[in-house]
């Protein structure tokens, strides 16, 4: 997954100011995996938590007092339009960026409106996607058929169940996969199916 961000949070802040926390908040696992990925290594963010529905936002917020929420504008129960207009009715609240695929999505200018500071493009761009993909075309078919399983987020003994074979044998195509492609851990497998599209098929 890439990110391409239109606004920012901060400009350059002094190295004393401390860190501004993060809630993420997306319904899909592999995104947050991602922003994870690239935002935790961060010196002046702190993710102090993550939801996977707008639902889930204000309990959040009150527990953990961020002062951004990153907010994906697309869920099933309650979307990010919904909850962020919840979320600046009420005083001294945090700021939120919406994530969405498109530069000018209607719901992402009522976020706006709604009193957003900004948005946060996501997509797969076909460059990565072609990387993605060529890369796993160093793998044979069991294992790119566990690294989609691993995608899907599934455990080796239900990749087991699936692709009838034990958990022994999933956790060798796993380590095969992790030495073939030079990753060091499930989560970088399963971007890497992201990129190429594998989990859109499935």
């Amino acid at each position: 997954m890439h990110v391409k961000a239109v606004t920012h949070v901060n400009d350059a802040e002094a190295p004393t100011t401390p860190a501004v926390r993060l809630l993420l908040v997306d319904d899909d696992p592999l995104v947050r995996a991602g922003l994870r990925l690239m935002l935790g290594g961060a010196a002046d963010l702190e993710i102090v938590a993550e939801a996977s529905d707008g639902g889930e936002v204000l309990p959040l917020v009150d527990r953990y007092a961020p002062d951004v929420v990153l907010m994906d504008i697309r869920m099933p129960t309650v979307d990010g339009l919904a909850a962020t207009e919840a979320l600046r009715r009420r005083p001294r609240s945090p700021q939120v960026i919406v994530l969405t695929t498109f530069h000018a999505d209607e719901q992402v200018l009522r976020a706006l409106r709604a009193g957003a500071a900004g948005f946060v493009l996501k997509d797969t761009p076909p460059a990565r996607r072609t990387r993605a993909r060529t890369l796993l075309g160093q793998l044979n078919d069991r294992e790119r058929e566990v690294a989609v399983a691993v995608g899907q987020g599934k455990a080796n003994a239900e990749i087991g169940a699936a692709l009838f074979m034990s958990v022994a044998t999933v956790k060798t195509h796993v380590s095969r996969i992790l030495a073939k492609l030079d990753l060091s851990n499930r989560v970088q497998i399963a971007l890497l199916a992201h990129d190429a599209g594998l989990l859109d098929r499935e």
